[in-house]
């Protein structure tokens, strides 16, 4: 598969700090072309997601063993309804990065490849009071979607049932969290409570400056423009870095089974396979309609 071009205008100062730090163990061109193809691919997640895809993947087959470059490619994978190659990619960077702020993404992968059962199972494996309020809360919005996938309405109420449901209060989280409490209840027929809640996440997304549109997970954004950082910055930070592993561009791709990212499209039969044989560890997510 050719590589997508990469618009001249992208640089790697279009990626954020802390992603272009996890870069620093590849080769100098290395790690700008790896930035600048993570760059394009947030840039272009919402209204073309299969070329975000397809600037992830780039990235993956150049960048295999960095933690940023897994989760872009699951984030993208999630995007375009691939959601065991999503799963995969999500345990691989569970595993290179030992964090598991992607656990909501987990979850609501296991429910899009059918299995709200191992969804909830994925969910109950970490601890909630460590993770931060907005992957807990996208966390909870996740796990009462499996319980709806189960038909069980009183406890997907429940699952939303944190200390971050304050109707009087408004943070990022917020319109998800109500616009979701919303719509278990409108399936449980409670009507007016419904309406009370959907008009809480109305005057939460005014107060926040949205548009009215929101996804029922947030993903923290890690890949935006930091203007405070300039292209000499990223080019010191490199100049003494060597390739992962010491391995040269080509090589980089060639990982072990748990590792290696896809070498085909979403539709790669192995890809879609891996995520069964593979050791559960550890936000985009559905719409409040999907949910629903």
């Amino acid at each position: 598969m050719p590589e997508p071009p990469l618009p001249e205008e992208i640089t790697p100062r279009d990626l954020h700090p802390s992603a272009r730090n996890e870069l620093k163990t590849l080769s100098k061109e290395n790690a700008e072309n790896v930035a600048r193809h993570l760059a394009m691919a947030a840039r272009v997640i919402d209204e073309d997601p299969q070329l975000a895809y397809e600037h992830a993947l780039v990235a993956s087959r150049k960048a295999g063993r960095v933690a940023v470059v897994r989760e872009t490619l699951a984030i993208a994978a999630y995007a375009i309804g691939d959601f065991a190659l999503a799963l995969r990619e999500l345990r691989t960077y569970r595993r290179i990065s030992g964090k598991d702020d992607m656990i909501a993404l987990i979850v609501d992968s296991e429910r899009g490849v059918g299995r709200p059962d191992r969804a909830l199972e994925e969910g109950r494996t970490v601890e909630r009071s460590a993770l931060t309020p907005d992957v807990r809360v996208a966390l909870a919005i996740a796990m009462s979607g499996a319980r709806l996938d189960r038909g069980e309405f009183e406890l997907a109420l429940g699952e939303l049932e944190i200390p971050e449901l304050d109707p009087d209060r408004a943070f990022e989280w917020s319109p998800a969290l109500f616009s979701a409490r919303a719509a278990v209840l409108e399936d449980l027929g409670r009507a007016d409570e419904a309406a009370f809640w959907t008009q809480r996440a109305e005057v939460a997304a005014s107060a926040l400056g949205l548009d009215g549109e929101f996804d029922e997970i947030i993903v923290e954004d890690g890949l935006i423009d930091d203007p405070d950082l300039d292209d000499a910055d990223f080019d010191d930070d490199l100049a003494d870095g060597q390739d992962e592993a010491g391995l040269d561009d080509a090589e980089s791709a060639e990982d072990d089974d748990q590792d290696a990212p896809p070498a085909a499209g979403p539709a790669d039969e192995a890809a879609a396979d891996a995520p069964a044989t593979e050791e559960a560890e550890e936000v985009s997510g559905r719409s409040a309609e999907d949910d629903a």
